[in-house]
């Protein structure tokens, strides 16, 4: 039990934030109303995709280090895991902005830097699949994996400060904490980051599984020859 605990907590985590996401109450903010239930989906997304980038640069550079090839199937699954929610996350932040800002995009800057930062990544992976050596393609990944989420940060969190953005926080709009002393929304909105992160992180894990278990069976194959 003590293996899969974290897995329970996971689905536990995410179907609360399903349920009371959609049916406990919210604050009735101008403009927003209830479209603001798209924060438990949205953000919470992203954050999740933060941490899944965190820690595939953990690896990146643990393999930099070490070279050990196990380093690198974390970081390349713990980035496709980020990817994935990073588009998830995009989408719902399409599906919030057109109820609130009149369209899906609007070229807001943190709307364009996602998209950039999202293109910087998808470039990783076919960079990855363009190389057929193995440690070549775990060393020139885990580089451009580093140097991907040292952009990805002024991407997301520099400029749109530095300029109007109608994202809450940036452009002098006030953040969520701001303007909402509701501590409705606190309720759903940790515990969603909690059950994405722990999602994230299991998909993560099967990959890597799945990855170690298909490098043996070559492995053999290439000895058998």
């Amino acid at each position: 039990m003590k293996a899969y605990w974290w897995k329970v907590l996971a689905i536990v985590l995410l179907a609360y934030t399903l349920i009371a996401g959609l049916l406990l109450d919210v604050p009735r903010l101008a403009i927003l109303n209830e479209t603001i239930r798209a924060l438990y989906f949205h953000v919470t997304m992203w954050f999740g995709m933060i941490i899944m980038l965190v820690v595939a640069v953990y690896y990146s550079i643990k393999y930099l280090r070490k070279g050990d090839l196990r380093d690198d199937d974390l970081a390349i699954e713990f980035t496709s895991a980020g990817i994935l929610f990073g588009v998830l996350g995009i989408a719902t932040g399409m599906l919030w902005a057109k109820y609130t800002w009149g369209e899906y995009w609007s070229g807001d800057p943190k709307q364009n830097g996602s998209a950039i930062a999202l293109l910087m990544y998808f470039a990783y992976l076919i960079l990855r699949n363009s190389l057929t050596d193995v440690h070549q393609r775990a060393r020139i990944g885990a580089v451009y994996n580093i140097f991907a989420f040292a952009a990805y940060i002024p991407l997301i969190f520099v400029l749109p400060r530095l300029t109007d953005s109608l994202h809450p926080g940036n452009g002098g709009n006030p953040g969520f904490n701001a303007y909402d002393l509701d501590s409705k929304l606190r309720m759903v909105f940790y515990p969603a980051i909690i059950g994405w992160t722990l999602l994230g992180a299991w998909i993560a894990t099967v990959r890597v599984r799945y990855r170690r278990i298909e490098r043996k069976l070559e492995d053999k194959l290439i000895n058998q020859v």
